[in-house]
């Protein structure tokens, strides 16, 4: 097209992408390119500025690994992962959050009651609660994914010192709906910030802090599966969570239990945790598919 104009070569874009074979694909990359054009124009953006920003994706890749993607990280921070699961969440139900860099397919399986903290560093905790449906019913079949970072920040995947499923697993829930566990308290950390996504945080005057987290996906027959993640109500950060990953539905009690007898009597660590202990309670609804 001839004699494009700051103005027009946006929808000279948009008629270039006629014959897109996939309508969606289409509506997606006209939207984003049309967003990014009106950026441009009303921020009047130098060449120096969008090098900076082509430079700071070209570095990124640097970063990306199968441990670490520095893409997501930008996503997170940018607030775009929360965004896309905000709007996409079920209407009812336990709140969602977002995925997180770290989980793995294929953790090992967890008996339910069984113990992830094995006297690793850091304060133990015991999880327990119930899962169920809409009309508070069990959620029968339930089949929990847990993971979470250690004692001493860092998930098993930042740490060559912890095994590769540190801190990951799969719990079925039992018929009633119940499940219970013992790990170890997570802490808050930040996240990796010696990359283009943390040069973003320095200039924007922003810190790389999360609130403590438990993350857990629940999959159930029958049911939408639930990515989400739950944090002490305690923490430091939880107004100012990077990610923003953080709703008010997740924001949970963790409490001293003094006697054993407070504990689920098939907690398997229920004799040998150090008392007084850490507890969490997690009432579970799941949303029909």
């Amino acid at each position: 097209m001839r004699n494009l104009t700051p103005t027009s070569i946006t929808q000279a874009f948009a008629d270039y992408c006629r014959n897109a074979p996939s309508e969606r694909t289409r509506t997606l990359l006209v939207g984003l390119a049309s967003h990014l054009h009106s950026f441009v124009r009303e921020n009047k953006v130098t060449q120096a500025e969008w090098g900076a920003a082509i430079d700071a994706l070209t570095r990124a890749t640097r970063f990306t690994d199968d441990k670490r993607n520095e893409y997501i990280l930008f996503s997170d921070l940018l607030g775009v992962s929360s965004l896309i699961d905000m709007i996409n969440a079920a209407p009812s139900g336990t709140q969602s959050s977002v995925l997180g860099p770290f989980h793995i397919e294929g953790a090992p399986e967890l008996a339910n009651g069984g113990d992830l903290w094995r006297g690793q560093v850091g304060e133990p905790l015991v999880v327990s609660g119930r899962v169920r449906d809409e009309k508070g019913a069990p959620a029968k079949g339930t089949v929990l994914a847990l993971w979470q970072n250690a004692g001493n920040g860092l998930y098993a995947q930042q740490d060559e010192n912890q095994v590769p499923t540190n801190y990951h697993a799969r719990l079925k829930v039992a018929d009633d709906g119940t499940f219970a566990f013992s790990t170890v308290r997570p802490v808050s950390y930040k996240v990796p910030d010696d990359g283009p996504a943390g040069d973003m945080l320095r200039v924007l005057g922003r810190d790389a802090w999360r609130p403590a987290h438990l993350h857990m996906i629940l999959q159930a027959p029958g049911h939408q599966p639930l990515i989400t993640e739950f944090f002490p109500e305690d923490d430091a950060h939880l107004d100012g969570d990077a990610v923003f990953g953080v709703r008010g539905g997740l924001v949970l009690p963790f409490l001293r239990a003094k006697d054993r007898s407070d504990l689920p009597a098939h907690l398997a660590a229920r004799d040998t945790l150090p008392m007084p202990v850490w507890t969490t309670r997690l009432d579970l609804t799941l949303p029909a598919a």
